[in-house]
């Protein structure tokens, strides 16, 4: 069965056990009880908001560029978190319409000339 419906042997087990103890039921979309993501997020809106607010208005905690990582810990900080990874800080960082400000490296030889 499962080569024709291209589910793993498991996961067809458990759909057919989900039928034989509820029936019909059993097969509906469960997906509905997903919190989803708005209540897993870090920020909400207002706290979007403030992020954004603090990368426009300078510097992070420590001094240098926004990165991944210190927007991480600026939302660890604000939610009295022990750590968030810095992923979601980059994630973040680009959900507010912002770019990690990374320095471009200086090029000692000047500029590449144009290819023949």
């Amino acid at each position: 069965m499962s080569k024709v419906t291209s589910y793993s042997p498991g996961w067809v087990r458990r759909i057919a056990r989900r039928y034989n103890e509820r029936g019909v039921e059993g097969l509906g979309d469960r997906r509905h009880r997903n919190p989803g993501a708005r209540q897993r997020a870090l920020l909400d809106e207002e706290g979007q908001a403030e992020l954004r607010k603090a990368v426009l208005e300078g510097s992070p905690p420590g001094g240098g560029m926004w990165s991944g990582p210190k927007v991480a810990r600026w939302i660890a900080q604000r939610n009295d978190l022990e750590k968030v990874h810095a992923q979601r800080g980059f994630e973040y960082l680009r959900k507010v319409g912002m770019s990690p400000q990374v320095p471009r490296p200086s090029n000692a030889k000047g500029p590449i000339p144009p290819s023949r």
